[in-house]
């Protein structure tokens, strides 16, 4: 579980108010994650437990995806 230290505060990043920034941080996410698998090579269990977390986030699209912007009307779609 040692690796989960480093992949928790990725969940926990704010996303920009700007949307002109959106596709910046998505991008320096994802190439963090790619850095940090191909690197640290974390055990599959903290891998499947943080991958799980980031699709429960991005599956609920509360605006706390950190890979892609939800608009209120996806939001309202997937509450109904």
């Amino acid at each position: 579980m040692y690796c989960l230290q480093w992949l928790i505060p990725v969940l926990l990043i704010p996303k920009p108010v700007n949307p002109a920034l959106l596709h910046n941080h998505a991008m320096f996410i994802m190439l963090y994650l790619a850095g940090f698998f191909l690197e640290k090579k974390p055990c599959s269990i903290c891998s499947i437990l943080f991958l799980t977390a980031m699709c429960l986030l991005c599956y609920n699209c509360l605006g706390n995806c950190v890979l892609w912007f939800c608009d209120e009307e996806q939001c309202s779609d997937n509450q109904n």
